[in-house]
């Protein structure tokens, strides 16, 4: 796939990005009415891992197709001045919001539940059910976008525990994997 663009704050753009009016509430009620689960990606201007992120991890069909089927994605600025809305109502700069939610690096992916009625009125910080903290590679990347579209962590909150179940999975089928490598195994199954 072609490597996307980069924006006047330093972003990387995606198509896919959906771009509100940064209410975190309604964002996830709309991502909930297209049958998404909401994402957070924190990013910065120069971030060699957000780079990485975006030139090998989000150029491979499998999991662009993931997080365009499975997920709504919102992209926030860890150094950013403009004002979003937490689900907890609190009106705050990106910046301010990073520092509040505990966002120290990028890339920083947040996954919510489905519903603002499980978000029980906590701030995003509190209330996500997955994060993924800083760069991973395609293998583990690809799999933690299952673990929290599938909602694997209801039934194993440990992802490693749960991907040990995965990787079980893909070897009584003779599936090679390489856990570093910069691809997904070519004969991955559809349902995985």
């Amino acid at each position: 796939m072609p490597a996307g663009d980069i924006g006047e704050d330093g972003l990387h753009m995606q198509p896919w990005l959906h771009h509100g009016f940064l209410n975190l509430s309604e964002d996830l009620s709309e991502a909930h009415a297209q049958g998404k689960r909401l994402m957070i990606i924190w990013e910065q201007r120069g971030c060699p891992y957000c780079k990485r992120l975006h030139d090998v991890n989000l150029r491979l069909p499998r999991v662009v197709d993931t997080i365009k089927n499975d997920f709504m994605v919102v992209q926030l600025n860890l150094w950013g001045d403009r004002e979003v809305t937490d689900f907890d109502g609190e009106v705050l700069k990106e910046k301010d919001l990073a520092n509040k939610w505990r966002v120290m690096f990028t890339p920083t992916l947040q996954f919510f539940p489905s519903t603002l009625k499980e978000m029980n009125g906590q701030a995003g910080g509190e209330g996500e059910v997955v994060r993924i903290p800083g760069y991973f590679k395609p293998f583990h990347f690809y799999f933690l976008l299952r673990y929290a579209a599938t909602k694997g962590y209801e039934a194993e909150p440990s992802f490693q525990r749960w991907l040990s179940g995965v990787g079980n999975k893909l070897d009584a089928l003779g599936v090679e994997y390489d856990l570093y490598a910069d691809e997904l195994p070519e004969n991955l199954p559809p349902d995985l």
